[in-house]
């Protein structure tokens, strides 16, 4: 049975009452169609090149915009590839948060990897739990940081977790407690070949939207992990040995900049917006 071992400290607390803050200011401030619209496809953008980009993908942002905006871009097809599947995955959270599903299923799970790989890997892999023991090495010394589980027990513990996100609801566990839980553990299990941090880096932000935290879409968590990479991934490791409290206190604190940073955009906009109503 899955069974996460953490403790809520003062930070994890003070965390969550800065984002509880941020979206109580966000979602009741005034701003025009054409300023929400522009934040939605500003926060794509910043979620497609970032949460590319932290796993090696060598497009800079300008070039990401451009993928998205339908415009010839010279890169490596793979990376452009990328960025087109990050969006569609993206574009489909938000449709199942919208929808209101009432369970994550295994179903959706390899559905969502299934975008995010199309013309990636071979179709038998896609959307498909791997059937390999994977390592995951540091990329500038070759030494092993990680040896997830076997691939014979991929299946039982994707069970056992899904298990304890659809029993697990927000009168026992706050979602963004929630969140920080299953981000950690997809990577640990690490069910696909390849793609698993984009996958976990998407179920945890549909729980975050299915949880009321959604702040009219305008948030991007995969651009306070890929400003410091070697943090994220150190913070990852650092859970493996079966105690998520620094984990947790980290996710947190990247939520709390980013919906801070939104709070304080849209405050500045929102005053433009009141003025103009004066006149």
């Amino acid at each position: 049975m899955f069974n996460p071992q953490y403790s809520i400290t003062n930070k994890i607390l003070n965390n969550i009452s800065k984002i509880e803050a941020s979206e109580e200011v966000i979602r009741h401030s005034p701003l025009l169609p054409l300023w929400e619209k522009q934040f939605k496809e500003d926060a794509i953008i910043r979620s497609a090149y970032h949460g590319t980009h932290l796993e090696g993908n060598k497009l800079q942002k300008d070039e990401a915009k451009d993928v998205l905006m339908g415009k010839d871009v010279i890169g490596r097809p793979r990376d452009i590839q990328e960025i087109i599947n990050y969006r569609k995955v993206i574009d489909f959270i938000d449709e199942e948060a919208k929808r209101q599903i009432e369970k994550i299923t295994e179903t959706l799970i390899k559905k969502l990897h299934r975008i995010i790989v199309v013309k990636i890997l071979p179709d038998e892999q896609a959307g498909e739990y791997r059937l390999k023991q994977v390592i995951i090495r540091n990329s500038q010394t070759g030494e092993i940081t990680f040896r997830p589980p076997p691939p014979l027990e991929v299946p039982f513990l994707m069970r056992e977790f899904i298990y304890w996100v659809n029993k697990t609801d927000k009168s026992e566990m706050h979602p963004i407690i929630k969140a920080g839980i299953i981000h950690h553990e997809m990577v640990r299990i690490h069910p696909f070949i390849d793609g698993n941090g984009r996958v976990s880096r998407v179920v945890a932000t549909l729980i975050l939207l299915l949880g009321g935290y959604d702040i009219r879409r305008f948030f991007s968590l995969e651009e306070y992990y890929d400003r410091d990479a070697a943090s994220y991934y150190q913070s990852l490791q650092k859970a493996s040995s079966g105690d998520l409290t620094s984990w947790l206190e980290y996710f947190t604190f990247g939520a709390a900049i980013e919906f801070e940073k939104i709070k304080e955009k849209i405050l500045r906009l929102s005053k433009d917006v009141k003025l103009k109503e004066k006149f």
